[in-house]
């Protein structure tokens, strides 16, 4: 019966940080800003480190079940 919620919210971390950590590998490489009137190279280790933590939370999520 908890296993449904598990599955779901680790579906949506994994998502979410998978794809925040191409969206942000593409802006990277394309020498785009990550984000406006921000240093690049700080907007870009936030937004990695931030889809990093979403990827590891899904994978937690789905490890609960």
């Amino acid at each position: 019966m908890e296993s449904g919620p598990a599955i779901f919210a680790g579906t949506v971390f994994t998502l979410f940080g998978a794809g925040l950590l191409l969206w942000t590998a593409a802006r990277v490489l394309h020498r785009a800003p990550v984000a406006d009137g921000v240093s690049p190279v700080a907007s870009a280790t936030l937004a990695g480190l931030a889809a990093v933590a979403s990827l590891v939370l899904g994978v937690w999520c789905f490890g609960r079940f």
